[in-house]
């Protein structure tokens, strides 16, 4: 029983897998928290693309 109980405490194989998700958590929780800064900002980009295109786009033909 000691045997085992030993085994148990010097077995490391899933350490690998629990630091790779920790990193990947890590990593998501920086990808978030870069989006929710630069928000704002490409909004604002993308509306005056927006508002651009449709500016200068071609007045459709109806009738």
């Amino acid at each position: 029983m000691t045997n085992l109980i030993a085994r148990f405490k010097n077995d490391e194989s899933g350490a690998t897998a629990i630091e790779y998700g920790l990193i990947a958590g890590l990593v998501s929780i920086v990808i978030i928290a870069g989006l929710q800064l630069a928000g704002p900002a490409l909004n604002r980009i993308f509306l005056a693309v927006g508002n651009t295109l449709n500016d200068n786009a071609p007045a459709a033909a109806g009738g």
